[in-house]
Formats: C-alpha cells, sequence, structure tokens
C-alpha cells in the first residue's frame, strides 16, 4: 500500500458486495484493508501490515463469530485511539447507547451508500487538518471584523470585540499553530492600546452619565438582574466567582448547559479593577466615592491585602436592596466560600438554603489561584499562558464542590445569576513608579501622595473623584496601569520586573479585566 494514502479496516462478511463502495474510497485516496470477520480484524489491527497502524475502522455489527460489539472491544484494547464507525441493519436504541458507551465515533444504518461512507470517514480521518484550514480562514475573516469594530469606537463595539477575541481564544486553544497564535496576540495587543484609550477618554463621562448613555457597569448588577427577580419573589441564587475573565467563564459554560438555560450578558468593571473597589461596588451599587460617603462605617482604603476590606458586603448589599424598596424575610443570607471545606459545609446545606429568598455567594478560589500562581514556580509551570490557566481553571471547576453546588440549584424552582467582580491580565511589560512608603503595592494600580508614572503606559488621576473614588487624604492620587503593563518601583528594578512578568494581575485598565461576564441560569 502506498504509505502517503490513510488506511481504512473495513470488517464485514459481505465485504465482496461492497466492491463499489471500497472502490469509491480508492479513488479519492483512501487504502482499504477488507476482512469478513471480527478475528481477522482485531488481528490486523495488533499487527497491521507494514507495521503502519490504520487511520479508521469500519466495523459491520452483525457478522459471524465476534460481534461488532465484542470486535469493538478487543480493538480497543489493542489502539485506544483509532476511530471507528458501526455499520448495522438495526436502529435499536440500546444497541445504539451501548456502541456509544464503548466510545464508538460513527454510527452508520444500513443501507449506507458509498458518499456516506465517504463523507463519515473523510471527517474522522481530515476534519482536524480541513478545520484547521478553515480557522486559517476565518481568522483572516474575524481580523477585519475586529478592526472595523474597534474603529467604531462605542462601548457597544468594545463589547462585541471582548466577547469576540475571548471566544477565539477558545477556539485556537484546539488550533496550536504558533503563527496564527501570534497573530492573534498581536491583535489583542492592538486591541488593548485603543481600548484603554477608549476607558480615559469617556470613564469619566460614564461617572456621572444616566445609565443608558454608558456601558453596565458593576454599580448595575443588582439593580438590572437581583432585584426584579426578588420583586417578581423567585428565590435568587447571587454568585460572584472573584476574579473570573470572560475567556475562563466560556470554557466553564458548556459544562453548564446540560443544567440550566444559560443567558449571558456582559458588563464592565468599575476601575480600579480591584476586589476592594469592583466587589464593593456590586453589592453596594454605589461607587467608592459614594461608599465613603453614604456609608463610611464600611469603607476602608486598601493596605497590603484587600480582602478584609470586602467585610462588609452583606450589608451594603442589605442597604442597596433598602434603597431598591425589597425587603426579605428572611434577610439575606450571604456566604463567602475560601476553601474546601467551606464550599463542602454550603454543598451539604443546599437543600436547606432554598427556603430563603436570596443567597449571595462569594468565591474566591480563582482569585487566591491567580496571586498564588505569581508567587509559585510550580503552578507557572502548569499554567505558562493564558490557554494553559483557562485549562487549569477548568480542571478545578469540573471536580469543584462549586459545580456540585450549582448542579444541586439546578434541581431547585431558583434563578442563578452569576458574575464576577473583575477580570486578570498577564502581565509582561514592566513600568516605573514613583511613590513613598506610603503607597500601596498592588501592581496594577497605586494609590499614595506625589505618585508618578510613565504616562504611555499608566492613567495618573490627581482628582480621584472624577473616577468615583474617594481620596482621603488631601493630596491622594491614583496611577492605573494600562494595557499588561505591571509598577516596579526603580530600587531593585530588575528583581522585580522578572519576578512579577508572566504573572496574572488586576487593578488595571484592560479588556480582559473591565469587560466581563454576567449570566443568567433558570433550571432545565
Amino acid at each position: 500500500m502506498n504509505e502517503d494514502r490513510k488506511r481504512i479496516l473495513w470488517a464485514d462478511d459481505e465485504i465482496d458486495h461492497l466492491r463499489p463502495h471500497v472502490k469509491f474510497l480508492e479513488d479519492r485516496g483512501f487504502a482499504v484493508e477488507g476482512v469478513t470477520n471480527g478475528e481477522d480484524a482485531i488481528a490486523l489491527v495488533a499487527d497491521p501490515p507494514d507495521r503502519h497502524r490504520f487511520d479508521l475502522v469500519i466495523l459491520d455489527e452483525m457478522m459471524p463469530g465476534l460481534s461488532g460489539l465484542e470486535t469493538l472491544q478487543g480493538i480497543k484494547e489493542r489502539d485506544p485511539y483509532v476511530p471507528i464507525i458501526m455499520v448495522t441493519k438495526s436502529e435499536d436504541e440500546e444497541l445504539i447507547d451501548a456502541a456509544i458507551r464503548k466510545d464508538i465515533h460513527n454510527y452508520l444504518v444500513k443501507p449506507v451508500n458509498p458518499l456516506q461512507v465517504y463523507t463519515a470517514a473523510k471527517q474522522l480521518i481530515e476534519g482536524t487538518k480541513l478545520r484547521e484550514g478553515a480557522v486559517t480562514r476565518d481568522y483572516v475573516q474575524e481580523f477585519t471584523v475586529l478592526r472595523n469594530l474597534r474603529g467604531d469606537a462605542t462601548w457597544e463595539a468594545w463589547t462585541e470585540v471582548a466577547r469576540r477575541q475571548a471566544e477565539w481564544d477558545l477556539r485556537l486553544d484546539d488550533h496550536r499553530d504558533a503563527g496564527l497564535l501570534q497573530t492573534h496576540e498581536d491583535a489583542k495587543s492592538e486591541s488593548n492600546i485603543e481600548f484603554c484609550r477608549f476607558v480615559s477618554d469617556h470613564y469619566e463621562e460614564w461617572v456621572q452619565a444616566k445609565r443608558a448613555d454608558r456601558p453596565r457597569l458593576s454599580i448595575d448588577i443588582v439593580h438590572e438582574y437581583v432585584a426584579p427577580l426578588l420583586r417578581e419573589k423567585r428565590k435568587v441564587y447571587f454568585v460572584i466567582i472573584d476574579c473570573l475573565r470572560l475567556d475562563q467563564w466560556l470554557a466553564l459554560e458548556a459544562l453548564l448547559e446540560p443544567y440550566f438555560d444559560v443567558r449571558r450578558e456582559y458588563y464592565w468593571s468599575i476601575l480600579p479593577t480591584a476586589t476592594s473597589f469592583a466587589r464593593n461596588a456590586i453589592f453596594s451599587g454605589l461607587f467608592p466615592l459614594e461608599i465613603s460617603k453614604m456609608h463610611p462605617q464600611y469603607w476602608s482604603m486598601p493596605g497590603d491585602r484587600d480582602s478584609s476590606l470586602n467585610r462588609h458586603e452583606r450589608q451594603l448589599l442589605d442597604a442597596q436592596l433598602d434603597r431598591e424598596g425589597i425587603k426579605l424575610n428572611p434577610s439575606t443570607k450571604y456566604i463567602k466560600v475560601f476553601n474546601q471545606d467551606e464550599a463542602a459545609a454550603v454543598k451539604k446545606d443546599i437543600a436547606s438554603l432554598y427556603s430563603l429568598p436570596l443567597v449571595a455567594l462569594v468565591f474566591n478560589f480563582i482569585d487566591i489561584l491567580s496571586h498564588g500562581r505569581s508567587e509559585s514556580d510550580l503552578l507557572q509551570e502548569i499554567a505558562p499562558d493564558e490557554a494553559a490557566f483557562r485549562a487549569l481553571t477548568l480542571a478545578w471547576f469540573k471536580h469543584s464542590s462549586m459545580f456540585d453546588i450549582l448542579k444541586a440549584i439546578s434541581r431547585q424552582d431558583a434563578t442563578v445569576v452569576l458574575t464576577t467582580d473583575h477580570g486578570s491580565i498577564l502581565a509582561k511589560r514592566a513600568t516605573v513608579a514613583y511613590g513613598n512608603r506610603d503607597t500601596s503595592t498592588n501592581l496594577r494600580f497605586k494609590i499614595g501622595t506625589n505618585l508618578g508614572c510613565d504616562a504611555k503606559s499608566a492613567v495618573h488621576l490627581k482628582d480621584p473623584a472624577t473616577y468615583g473614588l474617594p481620596a482621603p487624604g488631601l493630596n491622594t492620587n491614583y496611577i492605573l496601569a494600562k494595557e499588561n503593563a505591571y509598577f516596579v518601583y526603580p530600587t531593585n528594578y530588575h528583581e522585580y520586573e522578572g519576578k512579577y512578568r508572566g504573572s496574572f494581575q488586576h487593578g488595571g485598565i484592560s479588556i480582559e479585566e473591565m469587560v466581563l461576564p454576567c449570566i443568567v441560569m433558570n433550571p432545565k
């Protein structure tokens, strides 16, 4: 046989009657080896001619001696990865289910014509190659679409850019062509340059604008998604996954489709894209400056650890619901989940939580993973880039108590509103920041007095109130890193430049940190 031709093994006790089918395949470049029984098929798979494995096996379900299913089992024991098509006269559902359980790749019901067999064979043998070619062609068209959207310069267009780029992130996970991946990364970098310019030009307007004249922001989530459901007397689980990027959500979404009708919408995080600001804005429905004025007892400025600055999220949520005119009885149940034991406790109590009108659940695992990755050589080795970090997030979610909790909720008559407070960006470029010893330590934003930065890499807020931000001191100002930059002080610059390059950070301005999913899920 010509070694360049893809090889098909066809086992059918009537193989002699299938000469037209075999010739049809051979005329189109396939090499076909025919046998009349399962024993011979298994022997050939175990010891193929010329030591070249078969690219596809076609099995008749009814043969003398070993049945098609028995032959399938024998072949899988000798070559677990060879794709198999089963051909049968039977439309029995139990037989089809049995074949699927044994990892059959396609199922054809007789009579079959040569074109059917050829199409099924081509899809299995050459499908990956054909799809890769289609991906390249599609991306050339997509590149033009993204460029036109960026030129539109509206927040609606930028939301669409974020969605399309995230969907392409996932599509390219299975297409590891270095040139195409680099083109995609370059396109995302160019998008972020223009996006940061757009945000810098318009954010001050959004702080003062009516809801209809700006993107949906952190402060709108409860008002637009949670409050209307509560007014309808729906039971609501309000779930926030800290530090979840849009591309990460897209990787998880398919796992939830069997359990929920999923409606995906989008919103923009306020600035800075840090937990102490963005998540408090979600729960309060207020910009940070408004929180500091209306609820000073619930607000404090970030220090080295911003997790403690979200101690009053339940109180802020209750205050927002009160402004919405919503009185709950029993009152809101708020649960923050940091570790597996706490998640297991929620899973155990999920049935009893159904008696409550509103349950707010905050999951911190991805944020912990993002920060832990910056300090762990092992985690950086496991997840060296965005694609690997998505895969790690998916692997966690598949086996997490959080997934079990959501599946349990899908058996209740309740609605899930699921979102995140901010995303993260893969930091690639160090930029110098200047400040005194009291300056906050975040690598993507800093708060202090007399701060300095490179205007090409950061936004300097000398009047924080214009961004809806408090300034505890007379000369307090903020700097926000743009695109994929991260702040490093001049002292020991090269040490910290190397330490944090390639880490996931948040707090600044980028598509990945700001444009986020807001999901409404109802049980199927």
